[in-house]
């Protein structure tokens, strides 16, 4: 038999509550030329019931079901079991827009040089609201540069990526916990060329209640040993971006309050009133005494939306 264009690789563990979304994005796809790889890595909530009646409904899905491993041997699991020329990655709480598959293997296959593209996306919080549409940086010598210094530049779950290159590099590392994207990512750029596209390619939610302090500062920890690994196999001198992303804001309470009073106005200027009003008063509780964040509660309160 012939084998597909594409394996769409997904682990899901827990992810019940955003998993229909997520599946019939794929499934929706207008290029339908692949396999869609899903393992159930020891989910104990709803998701088995739910991967298993998409799986009876469409045979393109591959599913499988058993205890957990955690994500990078899940994912390395799916890289042995691939069919597919080229590799798409999506989680579970994401929604891929419809002609992401057409229009990320029509660039692969016009730019035999790039071993992987990505795409712009649009930040969408729990209730699947857009709060931000992000551009990402589309050649190659910047995003280079950008994840030469730790920044995962592609995101994960927009990557498309060619089989024999992930194979080549050895797949994901089981040491680097957190930032086998990033990592992965590094050496793949050592034997081609990444890019993202300029249009959106997915939605990607992000959970203000996941956010975790502790994680967020080993995360920092283990993105630097990434780049220094990386440094080390270039034989360049690099630097590290020593200020860690707004968006995993450390345990003192000036960066979390940053975090909470960025996202409420990202929220209040796409017109999403009580999630701005929420950011506002958790940043309140956090640093009283910052007038933008009363700013925000006020705005948030009384003013038209933008």
């Amino acid at each position: 038999m012939k084998p597909p264009a594409i394996s769409v690789l997904m682990p899901v563990y827990n992810g019940d509550r955003y998993l229909t979304e997520a599946i019939e994005s794929i499934l929706m796809q207008t290029f339908t030329d692949f396999e869609f790889l899903i393992i159930d890595d020891g989910s104990t909530d709803r998701s088995p019931q739910i991967l298993r009646h998409y799986a009876a409904q469409d045979d393109r899905i591959r599913l499988i079901s058993r205890e957990n491993r955690g994500l990078i041997a899940t994912l390395n699991q799916m890289l042995e079991l691939a069919r597919g020329e080229f590799l798409a990655r999506m989680d579970a709480d994401d929604i891929a827009i419809s002609d992401r598959f057409a229009a990320q293997i029509a660039f692969l296959q016009q730019h035999p040089d790039h071993v992987c593209v990505g795409g712009a996306y649009a930040l969408i919080d729990a209730k699947g609201r857009t709060v931000l549409h992000l551009e990402m940086p589309e050649g190659n010598s910047e995003i280079q540069q950008a994840i030469l210094s730790g920044r995962t530049i592609v995101n994960h779950p927009c990557a498309m990526i060619r089989r024999w290159t992930l194979e080549a590099i050895g797949g994901y590392d089981a040491a680097m916990v957190t930032v086998e994207d990033l990592d992965m990512l590094l050496r793949l750029g050592e034997i081609g060329k990444l890019a993202n596209l300029k249009q959106s390619v997915l939605k990607y939610r992000f959970h203000m209640q996941s956010v975790s302090a502790k994680r967020s500062e080993f995360q920092h920890q283990m993105a630097q040993e990434a780049c220094r690994r990386a440094w080390q196999r270039r034989g360049v001198v690099g630097q590290f971006s020593a200020e860690m992303p707004w968006y995993r804001p450390g345990r003192d309470r000036p960066s979390r309050q940053s975090f909470f009073h960025r996202y409420g106005w990202w929220a209040f200027n796409n017109g999403w009133r009580g999630t701005a009003a929420s950011s506002a008063l958790r940043a309140i509780a956090l640093q009283p005494t910052t007038p933008e964040s009363w700013k925000l509660l006020v705005c948030a309160l009384t003013k038209p939306v933008p």
